[in-house]
């Protein structure tokens, strides 16, 4: 009895890495989740832009920029923050941080962007969203905060995929509970911190748009952009405690590259959560 109370504390996690093909093409879980968190925060912040009145000719550009500065930003972050002495050693390096692509010992072939980085992706949706606030003339502070309303909604899918893909695997737990990721040819539990992260982010999208449900007097001061970054880094920097290191010249590290990236980003959101407080909306409506 008490042994099948322990083996009911973990999960046996082997799940199949694609759901099915079209027309010969691989859909993955972790593309479809990316889909998904993509697709909710388009629609999301689309009504947020209608219901302050700001025309949809003037919001549609805003994906592309969006889509484009998460990737490049997410890309560019792992390759430069965590591992540059594979992509800054020579031209093939350079290419593969780049492209999709991958060059083996036959030759080049189609591989994906494998390794993306958060905090990357964070300033690169920064700067896109600073060009594109700039074309069209959006307020800056407007844009950024109708955005962070819907983020953590898609970081929370993201993280959703890499359960799927088993990777960014937590620490082993030491104990019968957690979860066993087969596919990384281990028999032993470690945390789900891709759950622990996708249930906290779940939590602050509720919090963060009952606020702007409630006061959206606020948009506009930088508050919400200020509100997202805060708790989604605040609580990235703790559950870094119980992730396995991504990169080995972490291991001997006091904190990891994560919770170093983590902590300037977080205090920013900080300044802007107060920063929020203390004004009024002054966004620029000149294109409603």
């Amino acid at each position: 009895m008490r042994q099948a109370l322990f083996q009911a504390l973990y999960l046996v996690w082997d799940p199949k890495v694609e759901l099915c093909r079209i027309l010969g093409f691989p859909v993955r879980y972790y593309s479809l989740m990316w889909v998904i968190g993509l697709a909710a925060a388009y629609f999301l912040v689309r009504k947020f832009y209608r219901d302050r009145g700001i025309k949809d000719e003037i919001y549609d550009p805003l994906f592309i920029y969006c889509f484009v500065g998460i990737l490049a930003g997410a890309r560019l972050g792992h390759c430069l923050f965590y591992e540059p002495q594979n992509y800054l050693t020579g031209f093939k390096g350079i290419i593969e941080m780049l492209l999709p692509v991958r060059f083996y010992p036959d030759g080049m072939k189609m591989v994906g962007y494998q390794g993306l980085a958060s905090h990357g992706g964070t300033i690169g949706i920064f700067l896109s969203i600073l060009l594109y606030c700039r074309k069209y003339k959006v307020g800056l502070l407007e844009c950024v905060d109708m955005v962070a309303v819907a983020t953590p909604v898609t970081a929370a899918c993201i993280r959703l995929g890499n359960f799927f893909n088993s990777e960014i695997v937590g620490k082993a737990t030491g104990t019968d509970f957690g979860i066993v990721f087969v596919q990384n040819g281990e028999d032993f539990p470690r945390h789900p911190a891709q759950l622990y992260e996708a249930g906290a982010y779940l939590v602050i999208f509720a919090a963060i748009l009952l606020i702007y449900l409630k006061h959206r007097e606020k948009v506009g001061t930088g508050f919400y952009f200020g509100f997202c970054l805060a708790t989604i880094f605040v609580f990235r920097f703790f559950v870094e405690f119980c992730k396995e290191v991504q990169v080995d010249f972490e291991r001997d590290m006091a904190l990891d590259m994560g919770q170093i990236l983590s902590i300037p980003i977080a205090l920013a959101g900080i300044y802007f959560i107060v920063a929020g407080l203390r004004k009024k909306n002054h966004s620029n409506k000149s294109n409603r």
